[in-house]
């Protein structure tokens, strides 16, 4: 029984499927991550103040995410992928390079969480059946914080 577990006691058959769905997790994280970026960078316009610093706070907690998630990837005895040519394959979420209206980078992200809100239930979903609290609770916080930022979004698009 012993040799089955890994060192936090997980089944490292299960944690497998779990550390793959978290490196996926994180692609779209770093992908992500580089748009708001972008936005934060490029933004014009008549709101040009507001969303700067909206994007800006944005990035800065994507960016803990990142580092959340692959410290969470090691936790569980796998190897983060830190490759950003293989972030770019295997991401939902696509580079975005088109106009950097407010409007559309405000769509645009939320068009992005709605992508890591299906992950991050996903991998809840799979945590919670193999007994794994650690990131069960840390998908848990992520979609309560994600789910309010999408109302906040969506109430600015709606002005």
């Amino acid at each position: 029984m012993k040799n089955k577990l890994n060192q936090i006691g997980l089944d490292k058959v299960k944690v497998k499927e779990l550390a793959i769905e978290l490196n996926d997790l994180l692609a779209n994280y770093s992908i992500f991550y580089q748009n708001v970026r972008g936005f934060h960078w490029k933004i014009k316009g008549s709101n040009f103040f507001e969303l700067h610093l909206k994007f800006e706070e944005l990035y800065n907690d994507l960016f803990i995410k990142i580092d959340d998630v692959a410290e969470r990837i090691l936790t569980l005895g796998h190897a983060p992928e830190h490759n950003f040519s293989n972030y770019v394959k295997k991401a939902t979420i696509k580079e975005f390079s088109k106009s950097f209206n407010g409007n559309i980078a405000v769509n645009e992200i939320l068009d992005s969480f709605k992508i890591l809100l299906t992950k991050q239930r996903n991998i809840l979903n799979v945590a919670n059946l193999i007994g794994d609290e650690g990131t069960s609770a840390l998908m848990s916080d992520y979609v309560r914080e994600q789910e309010k930022l999408v109302w906040m979004y969506a109430a600015f698009l709606s002005a």
